[in-house]
């Protein structure tokens, strides 16, 4: 009995033994009878990772499996994924390992495939990503099926967790099967076989981007009889469940040369209201079993005719509902008298003309009775719409009788009795003249938020009437933040806006009392701080942006408008927004008790803000502008100093801040003003103080600017002022240079001073001389001044004063000794009768030499008197420059 029990242990060692060791002697066999297959079979890029081989997985059939698969396309799909899985699993008998790739072909029992995505795609050409089949030419009329190396005799099959994509470009249709599960039992190996499938899946589908179903769960389980033979394919006993909905058909689907013949009926097998809630996805609908109904609901139909490329089934469906109602446990509110009719036809088996009816759609919920219908035409191509709108609906009830899920609370009653008739094509095109409609629209209490505003719109009352071409807004008062509005106009393309994400196109007059142009713009909000780069300063910050939906005319009337920290009065102009830029035409306000003309533009349309303004400003206060203009107080500093009135016209253009604030370093233009009636104030300028304790003959307390007039410059981060001359008592001054809009300067200011004012020892210098022309004389000056606003630099230049008086002073001397030395000399040569030419020649040069001596000395001594005499008046004694920090 030992003795056995060793024997039948060892031989069971053995044979795992050879369980285990066989696959590797087996794996490269294997490997090549895939290699094979491929090669034979598909015209396509095809890789995979390995080939693994089991004899105990599947025990006693063998298990074979292939790891990352990928199909990649050839041209005109070059490297496109058609195919690619985690895993496939064949499962076979052990004896078909014995085979060669040149034997009898290996037969297959079972297939698992996990984790597959299939893109099938058809291009407007016609041509299809999926036609990789060897075609017939690539074998001889001699060789069978034998040659292909598998054959399936399938007991089971199952495919986990896969996606489906199909994509046809020429007809618009795109199909999609997600999280699909499939497991099918039966043979496929008699002439007419029995085929039991279930099938879970989300399918999605759209054509000519109109989604008819998107992520709707389906269940099928389909007893399908095989006919192989003739490639026909009848489904038996089928139970389908779309979201909740459950639905029987019956009928076939057969494959003929042209395509496939397809003739199936179908319905719901109850035909209480549920049914019809079953059919709404459940993420809209919640759930439903406590949901209390009445009515019925039912929906059947009949599919049947030929799928070739020129036709489809003929189609006869219809979904009927009488005197329903429904109303959800946890919500106060029902909907009651629905009555549905609607019916979706083909007659012809020509796609274009499949059409959809609805001929009734009614309901109420309380005392609101709503009614449409409408006919929808030419689905596939440019679609044809006729419909009819009667009722009044209190959005708040829509919450309280359907568990809707909204971001902003919906309220307000709209009452509407519209009649419209257009094609998709006119409302993308504007072609105003085949969209008909009349009617009229009112809405009341409505509040209405979106991602493209920045505050909600309260509409507290707005009449529409609907022309052919035109919608009338009769009345329309809104507020948003802190905005009102009252306006009347045109819209042109009010359908277009709702029905396809266009613009909002229109004409309109408004009028305000408090417009803030802030609550009218949409923010778009960076991405989170995770996402963002090092260099990004804020994770929560928002770019404002004028709404792109906008293509409209206003002409504004408004008592209050703020932009900014600025507030305008009497506004009035047009502003034309479209393709997200604020165009202002010659609008006109009251600032700073002054008045104010702007032409230009704001655009959002780039990422970073732009503007292009031209401002006239009549009158402005200076010390109000200064204090309500940061970008004034930039652009001249120096007039915190100032008090009285400016007239000013400025060209600006530039980049704007995430605050819509001009961004400084960007601004480009010039301005010219004119200053009226102004006085100064040095206490308020640090700069003004400097100077001001630098010269002794300066006092800006009696200063006056009266009708000066200065020109601007902006770029590059700098303001130019370009040279000008104002007086100041008798002291002509002139100033240039310029600023940065870092509070750095670079000015200076020449002092034509005359003489008077330079003290006793001047006067004393040029009284001195004698001369009446001394009595013009000026020097000149010059006040550099550096540094900041808040730390300015003064330093007086004494050379060019210097200069310039000891010139006009040795001038005069010169011409007094000139005059002088005529005058001896007549004197001497009336005198002297009998002197001969050599005496005349020596007393000449004589006294030509005495002239050059006395003006030498005399320019010399007057230039060191100059410069004694003005470096004591500037603080300091015979110094070209002084500096005052």
């Amino acid at each position: 009995m030992k003795k056995a029990l060793k024997i039948l242990g060892l031989s069971i060692l053995i044979i795992l033994v050879l369980l285990i060791a066989l696959p590797f002697a087996f794996k490269g066999q294997i490997k090549d009878m895939v290699k094979s297959f491929i090669n034979q079979n598909i015209n396509a890029n095809v890789e995979f990772s390995d080939v693994s081989l089991s004899l105990l997985k599947s025990f006693p059939q063998a298990n074979v499996e292939v790891n990352d698969l990928v199909i990649t396309n050839f041209e005109p799909f070059k490297n496109d994924t058609l195919v690619s899985t985690k895993n496939i699993a064949f499962t076979m008998s052990v004896k078909e390992l014995f085979k060669s790739a040149e034997d009898a072909p290996l037969t297959i029992n079972s297939i698992t495939i996990d984790d597959a995505l299939v893109n099938l795609k058809t291009n407007t050409k016609g041509k299809s990503n999926y036609d990789i089949t060897k075609g017939d030419g690539s074998t001889t009329e001699t060789e069978t099926t034998s040659d292909r190396g598998f054959a399936f005799d399938i007991e089971n099959y199952s495919i986990n967790n896969s996606t489906f994509h199909y994509l046809d470009e020429g007809s618009k249709i795109q199909f999609s099967i997600n999280e699909l599960n499939h497991i099918g039992k039966g043979t496929f190996s008699g002439t007419v076989s029995e085929l039991d499938t279930n099938t879970e899946a989300l399918v999605s589908f759209s054509m000519d981007s109109t989604a008819y179903l998107s992520n709707n769960h389906i269940k099928l389980d389909a007893l399908i009889d095989l006919d192989l033979e003739n490639s026909k394919y009848t489904f038996k006993d089928n139970k389908a469940l779309i979201n909740q909905l459950p639905l029987e058909f019956h009928g076939f689907v057969q494959l003929i040369e042209e395509g496939q013949d397809i003739d199936i009926t179908f319905e719901n097998p109850g035909s209480t209201f549920k049914d019809f809630l079953a059919v709404i996805p459940s993420n809209y609908s919640k759930s439903i079993e406590d949901v209390q109904t009445t009515g019925d609901f039912k929906v059947k139909g009949i599919i049947k005719g030929k799928v070739t490329e020129e036709t489809i089934p003929t189609l006869d469906i219809s979904i009927t509902s009488n005197n329903a109602s429904f109303k959800y446990p946890d919500l106060p509110k029902s909907v009651e008298n629905i009555i549905i009719n609607t019916e979706i036809k083909n007659e012809t088996g020509y796609v274009d003309d499949t059409y959809v009816n609805i001929n009734t759609l009614n309901f109420s919920i309380d005392k609101d009775v709503f009614k449409s219908s409408a006919t929808i035409k030419n689905l596939t191509k440019n679609m044809l719409v006729n419909a009819n709108v009667d009722g009044t609906l209190n959005l708040d009830n829509l919450t309280k009788a359907y568990p809707l899920e909204l971001d902003q609370d919906l309220s307000g009653i709209l009452k509407a009795n519209i009649r419209t008739a257009f094609d998709m094509n006119a409302i993308e095109t504007n072609a105003y003249e085949r969209i008909k409609s009349s009617g009229t629209m009112s809405i009341s209490d409505f509040k209405f938020d979106s991602e493209d505003m920045v505050n909600p719109v309260s509409i507290s009352k707005a009449d529409m009437t609907f022309n052919p071409s035109t919608v009338t807004l009769n009345n329309f008062n809104a507020t948003t933040g802190s905005s009102d509005i009252n306006a009347n106009g045109s819209i042109n393309n009010l359908l277009g806006f709702v029905l396809t994400d266009g613009t909002l196109k229109g004409n309109f007059n408004v009028n305000s009392n408090n417009f803030v142009l802030s609550d009218f713009m949409s923010s778009d909000e960076e991405a989170p701080a995770s996402e963002q780069t090092e260099t990004t300063t804020s994770s929560n910050s928002e770019t404002l942006k004028i709404p792109a939906f906008l293509d409209c005319t206003i002409n504004a009337n408004a008592a209050n408008v703020t932009y900014d920290n600025l507030n305008l009065k009497d506004v009035k102009g047009a502003l034309v927004i479209k393709d997200q830029q604020a165009t202002l035409n010659n609008l006109t306000s009251k600032l700073f008790n002054g008045n104010l003309a702007v032409s230009g533009n704001v655009s959002t349309k780039n990422e970073t803000p732009t503007f292009n303004l031209d401002l006239g400003a009549e009158n402005f206060d200076i010390a109000e502008s200064f204090a309500g203009l940061d970008m004034f107080q930039s652009i001249a500093p120096i007039a915190k100093a100032l008090q009285g009135k400016l007239n000013t016209k400025l060209n600006l253009k530039g980049d704007l801040t995430q605050d819509f604030t001009p961004n400084l370093n960007t601004l480009f233009g010039d301005a010219a003003a004119e200053l009226l009636t102004t006085k100064v104030d040095p206490q308020n300028a640090q700069v003004l103080n400097k100077l001001e304790s630098s010269l002794s003959f300066v006092d800006f307390d009696k200063f006056s600017f009266n009708d000066l007039k200065a020109y601007l410059e902006f770029a590059d981060g700098k303001v130019t002022v370009k040279p000008f001359t104002f007086q100041y008592q008798d002291i002509a001054i002139e100033v240039s240079g310029s600023h940065g809009f870092d509070k750095t300067m670079a000015y200076n200011a020449v002092f034509n001073v005359p003489a008077k004012y330079l003290g006793s020892d001047i006067n004393k210098l040029i009284n001195s001389i004698n001369d009446s022309q001394t009595n013009d004389i000026t020097v000149p000056i010059t006040a550099n001044i550096s540094g900041s606003y808040t730390e300015p630099k003064v330093s007086t230049d004494l050379s060019s004063g210097v200069k310039n008086l000891t010139s006009q002073l040795t001038e005069i001397q010169k011409q007094k000794l000139i005059g002088q030395g005529k005058n001896e000399l007549n004197n001497l040569l009336g005198g002297l009768t009998k002197t001969n030419s050599t005496t005349t020649e020596t007393n000449t040069d004589s006294t030509s030499t005495k002239e050059t001596e006395t003006k030498t000395s005399s320019e010399e001594q007057i230039k060191e008197n100059v410069k004694n005499v003005l470096g004591g008046l500037l603080g300091g004694k015979k110094k070209k420059t002084d500096t005052v920090n």
